[in-house]
């Protein structure tokens, strides 16, 4: 069986179940409608290919964002980045204007629409690449949109403003919904799950049903498990070994790992801009597993990876 209509196959499934050891099944013997999820080859998202990975590149107007904060703090700045990473490979530009690493505080929403809203009408003027908004808000994401935004990407998995998932269904914009568990200033104190495979499918699963009763399509839907959101590291490698999992919801699959701090533990690397070659590591492993949009920093040096990566499969 192919993987989501990706050059990838499968005979065999691992069936999860709470409470019950898990069990190894063929995979002519999954329900059809399960089976149609794992296999049927997604629509393209905002005219990007599913079947080939793709690159969404990092640009944080931000000034504490953990790894670029400052960096892009003038529309100058942020359009000469926003450029150098189409031209070495980014599909996707995802701009955040509110830092949304461990301890981050709460931006207000004027404040971050003065933030992002210049840069992606900057960013249109120049380039026709798709441009994503990093939002947990509304009126940021409406704002964003109307400056020629064409996805939404909010990382509280549309819990945080009961405003925004209706917006998306009214507009029909394309959306990545991401699990964190708790908010940015505190989802690292002791961050705790049952089972964190099914706890984070169950939580996906039930925000793409809100979205789909809102009247937004699935075929509209990326999800995102949320590597390093209210995760211990633990947890995130417990994720990252299965992300084939998530293939089930029957959306693609978008990878954030980039210079997240299991890399900077696990690597031995405590300087965040130093942390490419674990970040690159990750990525290609989460391709491996039929990941269809990885998110990072380092654009030129992962396109280059992706490259060959594809090359010697």
């Amino acid at each position: 069986m192919t993987l989501a209509g990706q050059n990838l196959w499968f005979t065999q499934a691992e069936r999860l179940q709470r409470g019950r050891i898990s069990q190894i099944v063929e995979a002519v013997d999954i329900p059809v409608e399960q089976l149609d999820r794992l296999t049927q080859p997604r629509p393209p998202i905002a005219g990007l290919d599913m079947a080939q990975p793709q690159i969404m590149g990092i640009l944080n107007a931000t000034p504490d964002s953990f790894s670029d904060g400052g960096r892009h703090n003038s529309v100058d700045a942020a359009r000469a980045a926003a450029v150098d990473m189409v031209a070495h490979g980014a599909s996707i530009l995802d701009i955040g204007g509110e830092s949304t690493r461990p301890g981050a505080d709460f931006v207000p929403e004027d404040k971050e629409i003065s933030r992002t809203q210049p840069l992606i009408e900057a960013i249109r003027a120049a380039s026709d690449t798709l441009i994503s908004i990093d939002t947990r808000k509304a009126r940021v994401a409406k704002a964003a949109q109307e400056a020629g935004a064409g996805l939404i990407n909010d990382v509280s998995g549309f819990t945080f403003d009961p405003q925004l998932a209706p917006f998306c269904a009214q507009v029909k914009a394309p959306v990545c919904v991401m699990h964190m568990q708790g908010d940015p200033a505190t989802m690292q104190d002791e961050p705790y799950y049952d089972d964190v495979l099914l706890d984070v499918y169950d939580f996906l699963d039930g925000q793409i049903a809100h979205l789909e009763g809102l009247g937004l399509s699935r075929d509209l839907i990326v999800v995102d498990p949320g590597i390093g959101f209210g995760k211990n590291t633990d947890h995130n490698l417990r994720l990252l070994q299965n992300l084939s999992l998530f293939h089930g919801l029957g959306c693609p699959i978008l990878l954030g790992v980039s210079r997240k701090g299991f890399i900077g533990q696990i690597g031995k690397e405590p300087r965040k801009d130093a942390r490419a070659p674990g970040s690159i590591a990750v990525a290609l492993a989460g391709l491996s597993q039929g990941v269809q949009i990885i998110r990072v920093h380092d654009v030129a040096e992962t396109a280059q990876a992706l490259r060959l990566w594809a090359a010697v499969r």
